[in-house]
């Protein structure tokens, strides 16, 4: 039978115990925690004085010592714990094992984050209030920034609640909840909403120096910036805005020449012939150090096909059979593309697939002195197809005689040195034009820019042309799931308790039991 005195000794520590659980859970020394601890150490302290002659004899005895050495292993054991969690917070490894990979920042944010000369401060205004759906937001936006600040030190965020710091809000002048502002080298962007996206984005406008333009030609049946159709070009268009870029229309016939805030230029696959005049004013601004992306479809002008074969490119009215293609369930005709130049800095780490609907061969004699390499190619059992009668009647074969068997390239690359100039670091450094041709402008369609690695190769087209090493990378995907967010209360609750309070129990029931048998035996 237990003894009165081991029961309101248990009693007491039970007391203890559940006032601590109280607070580590609330966070706060409540006066519901405080109430249980005190009981617990009166009870403890009553029992003390009263036992007082039998505690002081028992202290003495051989078994005390036994248990002495029992509590210096214990207290050894914690130190190496504590030891090796101390150890595990400075020298940490993050490893995400979610299965969409819900707290990994793409390569891009990455890329950027590393990249940071400059200290980027984030400022979040949310609110605070516990157990709320503001609470939750503020959660999500912390765990988001401290991912991002994890990667630089150069990045650093704070919270501000606009409730209880007013003045604060006013001085940034910000009058909503769920705001934050990017500030760098006094200067400041607006992002809303916590979205690796819009975060990311912020950063780029905020660390761009200038504002870069890409102009789109248009007036000889070009791709569609507009359309919503399958082959329009509304989603290509979207995602250059998203990249913090401005696009402008341009129509050769009505300037004198290409605008000198030109970043880029587009070409995206005209159905009738450029005007001689047109293309001169193209090859012009090329030549001083304009950048150009090129697309052309199988029955591209003949005109045109002459004067992109000036720069190097090879042409011929094929398509590009790839059998492989229905592995990936695509047909034939949409060859997929998984191999890239390595030399190049714009492809050299790209290793997502593409996909080319109806694609031209583009191929180029490969040069590094001159800039000329084949950035994408199919698979070994592609070739041109030339027959436009075995394509239309959907039984194309391979003829080695006039046809060109696989790796077939469909998108190239070549430059031309145009001066030296000073940037603005007043670094001397070569200027070139740069010229990027893809044998299909349907791979950047509405249909096919969200398949597959599609987007994000369009993309890095646009940022190494318009020399934004640091974008070339994959982007932030949106992920279809939908997370558990918890309050503070609830946290604290989640490591407590299976963490602390459940393994203390057992080392406390393994001490009693271990303590019964030897001392009162």
């Amino acid at each position: 039978m237990f003894s009165p005195t081991l029961i309101i000794a248990t009693a007491g520590a039970a007391l203890l115990a559940i006032g601590f659980g109280f607070y580590a859970i609330d966070g706060i020394m409540s006066l519901k925690s405080a109430g249980f601890m005190w009981v617990g150490l009166m009870i403890g302290l009553f029992l003390l004085y009263v036992k007082f002659g039998e505690v002081k004899k028992l202290l003495g005895g051989k078994s005390a010592r036994y248990g002495a050495n029992m509590v210096v292993m214990i207290v050894v054991f914690a130190g190496v714990v504590i030891f090796m969690a101390i150890l595990g917070h400075t020298h940490k490894q993050r490893v995400d094992l979610t299965k969409t990979g819900r707290f990994t920042l793409s390569s891009q944010t990455i890329r950027i984050l590393q990249a940071l000369d400059t200290p980027v401060e984030a400022v979040a205004f949310y609110r605070s209030e516990s157990g709320t759906m503001h609470a939750q937001q503020k959660q999500k936006a912390s765990d988001l920034l401290e991912e991002y600040a994890s990667y630089s030190d150069k990045f650093s965020f704070r919270f501000i609640d606009p409730d209880r710091n007013p003045g604060l809000a006013s001085k940034y002048g910000v009058s909503e909840y769920r705001i934050m502002l990017l500030m760098a080298a006094g200067k400041q962007v607006k992002v809303g909403t916590e979205r690796e996206t819009k975060i990311t984005n912020g950063l780029i406008k905020l660390l761009r120096k200038k504002q870069k333009y890409i102009y789109f030609v248009k007036g000889e049946g070009e791709k569609d910036l507009a359309s919503t159709r399958k082959d329009g070009y509304s989603a290509a268009r979207n995602a250059i805005l998203n990249e913090n870029y401005e696009i402008k229309e341009l129509f050769l016939m009505r300037v004198d020449e290409v605008p000198e805030d030109a970043s880029v230029v587009v070409v995206a696959s005209p159905r009738r012939e450029i005007t001689p005049d047109g293309l001169e004013k193209l090859d012009r601004y090329y030549r001083r150090g304009g950048a150009m992306l090129v697309s052309v479809d199988p029955g591209h002008p003949p005109g045109f096909k002459t004067w992109l074969e000036n720069y190097g490119f090879k042409l011929q009215n094929d398509v590009v059979i790839d059998q492989q293609s229905k592995l990936y369930g695509a047909n034939p005709m949409t060859p997929v593309v998984y191999a890239y130049d390595k030399k190049h800095p714009m492809t050299k780490d790209f290793t997502l697939a593409t996909y080319y609907s109806i694609a031209n061969s583009v191929y180029i004699d490969e040069d590094p002195k001159k800039g000329q390499y084949q950035l994408a190619m199919t698979g070994a059992n592609s070739w041109t197809e030339l027959d436009r009668d075995q394509l239309e009647s959907g039984n194309a074969e391979y003829n080695e005689v006039t046809e060109k068997r696989g790796p077939v390239p469909v998108m190239a690359v070549t430059t031309v040195t145009v001066a030296e100039e000073k940037d603005e670091e007043g670094s001397i450094r070569q200027r070139y034009g740069k010229m990027i041709l893809v044998g299909d402008s349907d791979y950047a369609n509405n249909t096919n820019i969200n398949l597959a690695g599609n987007g994000d190769l369009f993309l890095n087209t646009i940022s190494w042309l318009a020399e934004e090493a640091d974008l070339i990378a994959v982007r932030a995907k949106k992920r279809d799931i939908t997370p558990v967010v918890l309050t503070a209360t609830q946290g604290r609750a989640i490591f407590w308790v299976p963490v602390v309070m459940v393994p203390a129990s057992v080392l406390l029931l393994g001490i009693g039991v271990y303590s019964r048998r030897r001392w009162f035996n």
